[in-house]
């Protein structure tokens, strides 16, 4: 069974309708003395990086999360969710994320261009991947849709799995032993975003 972590910060209902159009039914838990029951575990987000982890620590998450992480079970952070597994985040001020994999979240370097950059980086955009369980039968690049405005910065090169071009090239999928994430959000991405949500399942 497949728990999506209810922390008041995630489009639950979105993520769990893509999984129940592949047919897999799944759990939204809010109670973290239950995360160890399940066979896999889904952090999804929407927000401020500051806040997701505030509302991590008021509902006691965060050490079942990590503990979950020990355990070996698959963990997929999504969106927001892949950036809390990082160390750090420089949004809106300094914070310290889960430490489940080495890196930082930085904002987009939009003063680099001689026209800034637009952020956030809204809409579809290519993932060029690396070889990976998560990336099953799709291209080595393939269109998923992306919304955010701070992206990951790996500390170790090989935690990288998939990468975009926005302006420059950034870290989009991350993959460190059973912890993975995707910046894009694929319940909004239809075929290719089934599709890595549907090669999570059978992991």
């Amino acid at each position: 069974m497949i728990a999506i972590i209810d922390y008041n910060m995630g489009n639950l209902a979105s993520v769990q309708n893509a999984f129940a159009k592949l047919g897999k039914e799944t759990v939204v838990e809010s109670d973290p003395k239950k995360f160890h029951l399940y066979d896999k575990l889904v952090l999804p987000g929407v927000g401020a990086f500051g806040d997701a982890m505030e509302h991590l620590r008021e509902r006691d998450m965060i050490d079942s999360i990590k503990s979950f992480a020990a355990s070996g079970k698959p963990m997929l952070g999504i969106c927001l969710g892949m950036q809390l597994l990082f160390e750090s985040s420089e949004e809106f001020g300094s914070h310290a994320g889960l430490g489940l994999i080495q890196g930082r979240v930085e904002h987009f370097d939009t003063a680099k261009f001689e026209e800034p950059l637009k952020v956030p980086h809204m809409g579809w955009n290519r993932m060029f991947t690396k070889e990976h369980p998560l990336f099953e039968g799709l291209d080595d690049e393939h269109y998923l849709y992306f919304v955010h405005t701070y992206h990951v910065k790996c500390a170790n090169d090989e935690d990288i799995i998939g990468e975009t071009y926005y302006g420059y090239k950034f870290t989009s999928a991350v993959a460190h032993g059973n912890i993975m994430g995707i910046q894009p959000h694929p319940e909004k991405s239809h075929k290719n975003g089934l599709a890595i949500l549907k090669n999570f399942i059978e992991l």
